[in-house]
């Protein structure tokens, strides 16, 4: 039970964190032409994917693999119903949907080119030429303006890679990956950053 709890605290230190970067306020993004105060949304991506991918780093390493070892308590897809801990990649698509019900306009979201779910495949033509590039060069992340509607909003799209076994075997094993041949540190898709430019 101690280690669920230490899930939720994980979880809502990500928020609180990514909440004190993205306050709502204009005066956080870089205003255009010289001497411009703000942070630029590519320093702030920058900013929260670092907190997302240290998170999820101790979740995976601390919690995760530590617990499973030991024979304590283990990570398995229907986590709710087996009464486990999450996956480390559910646990940041549920801190994901948080934020975006929080109403700021920020998301975050895992994508693939070869998803197990269709939730988690790209949504747009940015993001599918963003993971085939990321597939090549993961070193540095894509960005760029993307627009719904009338509203503009930067999207940085980091690679997502296989840091553990347990990501590996989750979908080389899953009956509906369809990919089933990745391996330790290969590219498996992406994380993807919106952010509003209000």
């Amino acid at each position: 039970m101690g280690s669920i709890h230490a899930t939720v605290r994980i979880a809502i230190r990500t928020l609180v964190i990514v909440g004190c970067l993205w306050s709502g306020s204009p005066l956080l993004f870089a205003k255009d032409g010289p001497g411009g105060d703000g942070i630029p949304p590519d320093k702030v991506a920058d900013y929260i994917h670092a907190i997302l991918e240290a998170n999820r780093t101790i979740y995976t390493t601390s919690i995760v693999n530590r617990l499973q070892e030991k024979g304590i308590l283990s990570a398995t897809e229907h986590w709710e119903q087996d009464n486990t801990l999450p996956l480390p990649a559910q646990l940041l698509q549920h801190t994901g949907r948080l934020v975006a019900e929080s109403g700021r306009g920020i998301r975050f979201r895992l994508i693939g080119l070869s998803p197990i779910y269709q939730r988690n495949a790209p949504a747009t033509q940015f993001e599918r030429q963003a993971l085939e590039t990321l597939r090549q060069r993961p070193e540095q992340p894509i960005t760029g303006i993307v627009t719904s509607g009338k509203k503009r909003y930067f999207q940085a799209i980091y690679a997502d890679r296989a840091v553990s076994p347990a990501c590996v075997s989750c979908h080389n094993t899953h009956p509906l990956s369809p990919k089933q041949d990745f391996k330790l540190n290969d590219v498996m898709g992406a994380l993807a950053i919106t952010i509003p430019l209000e």
